[in-house]
């Protein structure tokens, strides 16, 4: 049986800190050195999933292969691993305590009172473990979401202290992340934050075998000593976190102080190669260098939370690295777009990219950016709710159907080329029940998204309840929209294009999601190659 060994991930003093930007780098530090890893994120809301919370309150729903709604940290574990996750990487109470209550009513604890222990904390760790033993993984690293000390997260904490009892330290260890704040007026960094989260931790029954402490000042060997001594850690395990350019730095950073060599002495495991970081190295230079930049107008209604767009910006990250260009995102919300000002507001972009969303508000202006896009020949992405508007903004101001929407916003409209999925119409509940998950499209030979990819067959995740409207298909197609992608099984229109345009695609899935360090989306690199074009007139 494969000896899967674990790494846990905790946080103290604060939320924010970057538990998920460190597990990754660690990830990607023992991959380069030949081991099979993987990570998941155990999440202490009573939601069964983020599929049904506000972009506001949490940041982007990262959707998987499998059609999982899951935590936005997913999305960098696939950036920086490249490799899928799954439903299996994401783990939250609500899912914890369904899944027990769901055996109570089954029988399965005949005679026995249901507890938080052991029949909670044996759920968790059988969740813990579930990678490890159906992945065959050398390392499964679990990031436990929130701050040490929250009463949420004290079920979770408890069951890693029963793994670690159970597993044995040369095959399960903690890693406390924490902060060393700086304050200006004494001039100094304060080590006392760290000092009562590590006690915390420890009353719970756990004691971090790593400290990597985020700061923003050189933490000198003085209070790395300081930090050993008081939170019962070597000083070697002491990792300085300091911040970053970027977040795809932190690798590099990480390797520098010795992360992973520290998690493979505690884990008794011999090193199978050095770690290179060869590609992802000269991703960075590329990023670092551009030889060009460009303009990106990103159309949404979420843009006071930028992380609600996270796996866009990346995805821009990417595509730029690959085009040697700096990708310069301008942020408009979309209910600031107006009839009298979106001319001003768009004027100079090199492309524009209409984002996802739901609902009704800034829709006006989402169309208002489509509009501008497609009369001035300014590159143009629309993502899932982004090509619903291009489709409406078409049919609307080239077809003539002025009454022309979609049935979310208007449910009686007289023109719906925007529809209800069949599959959609019986559906009354609203978490996990949208098209999720991993579908095929076949490509149209010679489109732009044809050429992009380079194939006919592609495969992406989706997430939306409306779809575009078949009874439109041949009127517009006629005035010079073309679907260029379609779901070879239900016939779905997944792409169109307006093909009198130099670069104007609409998507309804994410490719946002599939976008990596090692393989940036061919879609987002074409995108803004258009763009890098556009900027040359």
């Amino acid at each position: 049986m494969h000896n899967t060994k674990y790494v846990f991930v905790t946080g103290g003093v604060t939320s924010s800190l970057g538990k998920g930007i460190i597990a990754a780098s660690l990830a990607k530090l023992l991959q380069e050195r030949g081991f099979s890893v993987t990570i998941q994120k155990l999440d202490p809301y009573i939601n069964i999933d983020p599929g049904t919370l506000n972009p506001y309150e949490h940041g982007e729903c990262y959707v998987t292969d499998d059609g999982a709604e899951t935590d936005l940290d997913l999305g960098h574990y696939e950036r920086y691993l490249n490799i899928p996750t799954s439903q299996a990487n994401n783990v939250t109470t609500g899912r914890i305590y369904q899944s027990v209550i769901n055996k109570e009513r089954k029988g399965d604890f005949l005679g026995k009172t249901v507890q938080v222990i052991p029949h909670i904390t044996d759920e968790i760790k059988h969740r813990i473990q579930l990678l490890g033993e159906t992945g065959d993984y050398d390392i499964v690293i679990t990031e436990i979401g929130g701050t040490v000390g929250d009463i949420e997260s004290l079920p979770y904490v408890e069951s890693v202290r029963q793994m670690l009892w159970e597993k044995g330290e040369e095959n399960a260890i903690v890693i406390h992340l924490t902060l060393v704040p700086y304050l200006a007026a004494a001039g100094e960094l304060k080590t006392k934050p760290t000092q009562h989260s590590v006690k915390m931790l420890m009353q719970s029954g756990v004691s971090p075998d790593i400290l990597v402490c985020r700061t923003e000042h050189q933490i000198s060997d003085d209070i790395k000593r300081k930090l050993a001594l008081f939170c019962n850690v070597k000083k070697e395990d002491v990792i300085q976190s300091i911040d970053a350019e970027t977040i795809y730095d932190v690798p590099n950073l990480m390797l520098e102080e010795g992360l992973d060599t520290v998690v493979l002495k505690k884990l008794h495991l011999e090193s199978k190669q050095e770690p290179k970081l060869k590609t992802w190295n000269n991703f960075i230079q590329k990023h670092k260098n551009p030889k060009s930049e460009v303009e990106i107008a990103l159309i949404g209604k979420y843009i006071e939370l930028q992380d609600s767009y996270k796996s866009i910006t990346e995805a821009f990250i990417h595509a730029g690295s690959s085009n040697e260009t700096k990708v310069n995102v301008r942020w408009i919300h979309s209910e600031s777009l107006t009839i009298e000002n979106y001319e001003e507001l768009l004027q100079g972009v090199n492309g524009i990219l209409v984002a996802p969303g739901f609902g009704d508000r800034g829709i006006d202006g989402k169309i208002k950016a489509v509009q501008y896009a497609r009369e001035n020949n300014i590159p143009f992405f629309g993502i899932c709710l982004g090509m619903q508007m291009a489709v409406i903004e078409f049919s609307k101001n080239v077809l003539g159907l002025v009454d022309a929407f979609s049935t979310e916003m208007k449910k009686n409209c007289k023109n719906p080329v925007i529809n209800l999925m069949e599959s959609q119409e019986d559906v009354t509940e609203k978490g996990g029940t949208m098209r999720l998950g991993a579908w095929d499209c076949n490509l149209l030979e010679g489109s732009k998204a044809y050429n992009a990819y380079q194939s006919e067959k592609i495969s992406e995740r989706h997430r939306h309840r409306y779809e575009f409207n078949n009874n439109y298909k041949d009127q517009i197609e006629l005035k010079g929209m073309k679907a260029t992608g379609i779901n070879p099984k239900t016939g779905l229109v997944e792409v169109v294009e307006v093909i009198n345009h130099p670069w104007f695609v609409g998507v309804q899935y994410h490719p946002e999601y599939k976008s990596t360090v090692l393989k940036p989306h061919p879609l987002f690199v074409d995108f803004i190659k258009a763009a890098l074009k556009q900027s040359k007139l």
